[in-house]
């Protein structure tokens, strides 16, 4: 049931005025309309027929000398935190919507709805009923690029029962939630909750998919339900510009296919003989998964779609540009379905390292992942930039995990002997970018310093953010690279040192703190007996396990230091005085 609600309406309009405006425009509509003094309800069969009354009618249409003002009829107790906002501009970019809104609350979600308008229609809910609201009061008729917003209520089948009056909404159709299951009403997931499709396509043809004044990417984007930008500032006078794909994944891939289809129309209209190949841009931090073991993932893919899919070498990337390029070579529908392939494995990577890390980045008291640019823009909150990682001397920028300058700390990190070539990178590259990129000293032990022949020591000095930093993209490169199994969770060793004096307190009396430790952060944590201190009275805790475990292991250690140091301070005596300074 899609109920509208007609306000503005003459005392001399009638349901059959009503009748003859629906039939005139051919709005489907399910029986006469309910007149009353100065308003009118009409019931639509679907959504379809209820935003299309709302299209073309509401502040269009006049009546008996009135202009009608169409929007859906919500119940008093279903007015929480839906809205619905119509004229949207066209060209509107949705980081600058998203900004929008965001200014009167807390964007739970943002899908974006189909309609046969020029302009846009996206359904918002808010976090709360005020935000909501106010957001209400401060946008509707309010102009956006000369054209006045449209904002009204959208019934929320989730809000709180008002009194006994809430069984009344038994029956009541939501017409907020996702519409990805309606053939003919694309919904705009969330941006944020989404990786984004990048490609790269020829300079040449990017003219042919903006079109004239932009009629052409409009296009794309109204019938792929899709917001599509397009970088042509980027990389002045390069021979390929990147494009980023905001949508859902079958949309992602109808715009893309849409894409291919008009650069080869237009390579055949200015007879460009070149092959033009698909290629798609994804992040380092997922190659290795994409892959797979012994290239098994992307033999098969290539396989099953018949085409030829190559991706460039780790020597490529640059601190800004930490994305691989994946080249496939066939027919459009080949490589449209090869598309599809490779974007469902690195989405699926994506939503694997972002559940583990919304599962342990809690446990790591005043630490904020985003800001630590650890993994690709697709993340929350991404721009249309190249790369989510900080320019050099950025770092500093990120959150503190305490109060003033956190002081360094020496980790001892066990990697594979094997994998010594792929953290060192050719001619040292890789390891003085990951050294720059997370303000840390990265340096490997010699081999003839290590007892375990099959590992080599990696020894990061810096303060606990650059520990994170550094830490992670180790564990990463190691799953990337392959040195562990495609199902196979990495699970590193590493040794910090403590003063012989705290190691008592680490253990705790009868290994209680110790086998707390562990129990809260899933990791091995083991403090061997009768170790010999070194010169500086210090004595080895070993941790193994996953990343977060480890991370999560070294700062509760580090906070039971902190703590013993604390209490070895001397406590000034009650009204004692500072020492002055002698006068000579």
């Amino acid at each position: 049931m899609n109920k509208l609600y007609i306000g503005n309406v003459s005392a001399e309009a009638s349901e059959e005025d009503f009748e003859a405006i629906f039939d005139q425009w051919k709005i489907p509509h399910n029986s006469p309309a309910l007149v009353k003094n100065g308003y009118a309800f009409v019931d639509c069969p679907d959504e379809k027929a209820a935003m299309k009354a709302i299209d073309v009618l509401s502040g269009k249409v006049e009546l008996h000398g009135k202009v009608l003002e169409v929007e859906h009829s919500v119940p008093k107790r279903q007015r929480s935190c839906k809205l619905q906002i119509r004229n949207i501009p066209p060209h509107m970019q949705w980081e600058v919507l998203d900004g929008m809104l965001a200014q009167y609350g807390a964007v739970e979600s943002c899908e974006q709805v189909n309609t046969d308008t020029e302009t846009a229609v996206v359904n918002v809910r808010y976090g709360a009923k005020d935000q909501a609201r106010l957001a209400m009061e401060k946008l509707n008729d309010s102009m956006m690029e000369n054209y006045a917003l449209k904002v009204s209520f959208i019934p929320d089948e989730t809000a709180a029962p008002e009194g006994p009056s809430a069984g009344g909404r038994r029956g009541y159709n939501a017409r907020g939630t996702s519409r990805s299951g309606s053939p003919s009403l694309g919904a705009r997931p969330k941006m944020q909750s989404d990786i984004p499709l990048r490609i790269l396509v020829p300079t040449q043809f990017v003219g042919a998919i903006i079109g004239k004044e932009g009629a052409t990417i409009r296009n794309i984007t109204k019938q792929t339900h899709s917001k599509i930008d397009i970088h042509r500032k980027e990389n002045a006078g390069a021979a390929e510009k990147p494009i980023t794909i905001h949508s859902t994944p079958e949309g992602c891939s109808n715009a893309c296919t849409t894409i291919m289809e008009i650069m080869q129309k237009e390579a055949l209209d200015t007879k460009f003989t070149e092959e033009i190949p698909l290629k798609i841009l994804a992040h380092n931090n997922f190659v290795g998964r994409l892959i797979g073991k012994e290239g098994r993932n992307l033999k098969k893919i290539e396989e099953d779609t018949g085409t030829k899919i190559t991706i460039s070498a780790l020597q490529d990337l640059t601190m800004y540009n930490p994305e691989r390029t994946i080249t496939v070579k066939g027919t459009i529908e080949a490589c449209a379905r090869a598309e599809e392939e490779l974007m469902k494995k690195i989405r699926e990577s994506y939503e694997s390292d972002m559940a583990a890390m919304n599962l342990q980045s809690n446990l790591i008291p005043g630490l904020n992942l985003n800001a630590l640019g650890l993994f690709p823009s697709g993340a929350p909150g991404m721009g249309h930039s190249m790369s989510s990682i900080p320019p050099p001397g950025a770092h500093g920028g990120c959150p503190s995990f305490g109060q003033g300058h956190p002081e360094s700390e020496t980790v001892h990190l066990f990697i594979p002997a094997l994998a010594v070539g792929a953290i060192i990178g050719k001619q040292g590259q890789h390891i003085k970018q990951l050294s720059h990129f997370a303000g840390a000293s990265i340096k490997i032990a010699p081999a003839e310093d290590v007892g375990a022949k099959p590992h080599r020591v990696v020894i990061i000095a810096g303060p606990p953010e650059a520990q994170f930093k550094a830490q992670c993209r180790i564990f990463g490169k190691l799953k990337e690279e392959n040195f562990f199994g495609p199902k196979e969770e990495v699970k590193l060793e590493a040794h910090i040192k403590v003063p012989s004096f705290a190691a008592g307190r680490v253990i705790g009396k009868g290994g209680k703190t110790v086998n707390e430790l562990q129990n809260l952060t899933c990791a091995e944590v083991v403090v061997p007996r009768d170790q010999t201190p070194d010169e500086n009275d210090q004595v080895i805790v070993k941790i193994s396990g996953h990343f977060f475990a480890c991370q999560l292991a070294q700062r509760k250690i580090q906070e039971i230091l902190a703590q013993v140091k604390r209490q070895q301070q001397p406590k000034p005596t009650s009204g004692a005085q500072p020492p002055q300074p002698r006068r000579k």
